[in-house]
């Protein structure tokens, strides 16, 4: 009879000690997680507490000109926003700076990394001064632009220019006669740099063993540049897109540096900037704002997917 009650005993024993056992588990689960809640926090107060405020702020009607008519406005912010000219111009430059900047750093970035590919006497160093426009402070580079490349009068490309065709030569006013290419040319030199690292990070991945046979096999360079090295490189290159157009999208110093937003180069970021400061609207920049941020997170979010299934491949 003891024995028929024995496993009964043990039954009812061994569910305290389960509990026991969940209850130690969930402990080291937050002694681990406890020194990273500050962290945590600091995180949530400094990058999402803003953003819900901008949020909130733009359903409302806020004009520090108009102090006593502050409200809720509903979605008037945002229809202000699609609707203005103004704005849309900004929208249709963003997007024209974005494809423009992106694909020429693409394509001069992709030229550049299969340069640095290849063993040479001093590649260390040129790698090095490629990368050195990424690495200049963004205002600083688009003053240099803007005064001592750009200017008419004593800038370098007119200066070369009268260098080569004489002092009769054309001499334009970039800025003034070309204000948005003037932009692209300037951000694709900077972003170029960052296009070429990624882009020679993923050259440095492909199989040499199976280049190598390729290449025994009779395969021209063409052929193999065609068929192993370009498929090997397509998340590379979408990955560099996605990233240089997450950046691109939100560019300002150069709009504010070298147009001042004049010319038709005012992209939204910029307009967002004119319409806080100088208009004193405040819902109706953050209702641009946050379509800025939604814009970019739909950009942030193809851009994830695109490392995560690298990462699966690799």
């Amino acid at each position: 009879m003891s024995t028929a009650l024995e496993p009964q005993a043990g039954a009812g024993t061994s569910a305290p000690a389960s509990g026991g056992g969940s209850a130690l588990r969930v402990a080291g689960d937050w002694a681990r997680r406890a020194p990273l809640l500050p962290a945590l926090i600091f995180m949530i107060l400094v990058t999402q507490l803003p953003f819900v405020f901008t949020l909130i702020i733009s359903f409302m009607n806020w004009n520090a000109y108009y102090p006593d008519q502050i409200g809720f406005a509903g979605l008037a912010n945002y229809g202000a926003v699609f609707t203005d000219p103004d704005t849309l111009s900004a929208i249709w430059t963003t997007v024209i700076y974005t494809v423009s900047i992106v694909l020429l750093s693409l394509v001069i970035g992709f030229g550049v990394a299969l340069l640095l590919d290849r063993a040479f006497l001093g590649r260390g160093v040129v790698r090095t001064l490629m990368i050195t426009p990424f690495l200049i402070m963004p205002v600083a580079a688009f003053l240099v632009w803007k005064h001592a490349l750009y200017n008419p009068n004593y800038g370098l490309f007119n200066g070369l220019l009268r260098l080569f065709f004489g002092p009769n030569a054309v001499q334009p006013d970039w800025i003034s006669d070309w204000p948005k290419t003037s932009i692209v040319v300037s951000l694709v030199w900077e972003w170029t740099p960052f296009m070429m690292l990624i882009l020679l990070a993923g050259l440095q991945s492909k199989p040499l063993d199976v280049i190598e046979a390729a290449r025994i096999d009779g395969c021209s360079p063409w052929q193999v540049f065609r068929y192993m090295t370009f498929p090997h490189m397509r998340q590379y290159l979408e990955l560099a897109g996605l990233l240089g157009s997450i950046y691109v999208v939100q560019t300002f110093d150069a709009v504010f540096t070298i147009t001042s937003g004049g010319l038709g180069t005012a992209n939204l970021p910029y307009i967002i900037y004119t319409i806080f400061y100088n208009a004193h609207d405040y819902g109706k920049a953050s209702a641009a704002g946050v379509v800025v941020v939604i814009a970019t997170i739909a950009i942030a979010t193809f851009a994830l997917r695109t490392v995560s299934s690298l990462f699966r491949e690799e």
